[in-house]
């Protein structure tokens, strides 16, 4: 009977650069350009989600249904703890808007200006459902993203923003710290 996510040798067989224990992703989910993507341990990658190119994932993260991580060239980094919802869109690249280049994946690259720069989601950051990140932006550590916000500049560590496009609305609780020292602890 098979489950809802691939096994350990079915992992292997996807061709991804890395994957650690525990690792959960959904047979429903898309993978392109799997030789580019790193997963650590306990990571959980859920029904819908699209993964395309540069990624790395370190320990202890969710990726709920839906969301789309591109990672392009530059990559998309994403910290220990970390927990991205729903609906989530992280760009680590996009189109020339301007009109004086082409766009979209059917025009070859030379009459398209793709702007490629690293996203990186560091260590207990949760992003809400709905929310858009674009390229070149860091979520620093401990930072708490609202539902249906845009991110399009970097964050201070250990705030919560929200909106559109985001604004620091308060200062996030470090409690995090203790509870992670503790289930370190406890791991071994």
């Amino acid at each position: 009977m098979k489950t809802s996510f691939y096994t350990e040798t079915e992992l292997k067989g996807l061709g991804l650069k890395h994957f650690g224990k525990n690792v959960l992703i959904s047979r429903k989910a898309s993978i392109y350009q799997a030789s580019k993507i790193s997963i650590g341990n306990n990571v959980r990658i859920d029904d819908f989600c699209i993964l395309s190119g540069l990624i790395n994932f370190g320990n202890n993260i969710h990726l709920a249904s839906y969301s789309a991580l591109f990672g392009g060239s530059k990559g998309i980094y994403i910290g220990d703890f970390a927990n991205i919802s729903s609906r989530v869109c992280i760009y680590a690249l996009s189109d020339d808007y301007s009109g004086d280049t082409m766009t979209n994946p059917t025009i070859p690259d030379i009459y398209k200006n793709i702007e490629s720069i690293s996203v990186n989601i560091e260590k207990h950051v949760i992003i809400g459902s709905g929310c858009t990140v674009l390229p070149g932006v860091t979520l620093a550590e401990g930072t708490a993203i609202g539902a249906m916000s845009l991110c399009k500049e970097s964050t201070e560590p250990w705030k919560i923003y929200a909106g559109i496009p985001i604004r620091c609305i308060k200062d996030r609780s470090k409690k995090l710290l203790d509870l992670e020292q503790n289930f370190n602890m406890n791991q071994n």
